[in-house]
């Protein structure tokens, strides 16, 4: 006889919808809680942000986490 785990884990690797089984009320990200901070950037730059964001169809804010991060995972 099958344990529900073993049932579980059959549903989740056959890549079928297994949301109904989990309580993600509690869910949390691990080093995923965002803090709001304000930096100050030269108008030169805020306009390549901008352009670069348009191009890419995202907001500026994307544009600069995915570079800060890509830069950070180097450095790493």
């Amino acid at each position: 006889m099958k344990t529900k785990a073993s049932e579980f884990d059959k549903k989740f690797d056959s890549g079928e919808d297994v949301s109904d089984h989990l309580d993600i009320s509690k869910a949390r990200r691990p080093e995923q809680v965002q803090k709001r901070v304000n930096v100050d950037f030269p108008l030169w730059m805020l306009q390549s942000l901008d352009r670069e964001a348009r191009r890419l169809g995202v907001p500026r804010q994307a544009v600069i986490k995915f570079w800060i991060a890509e830069r950070l995972e180097k450095s790493a």
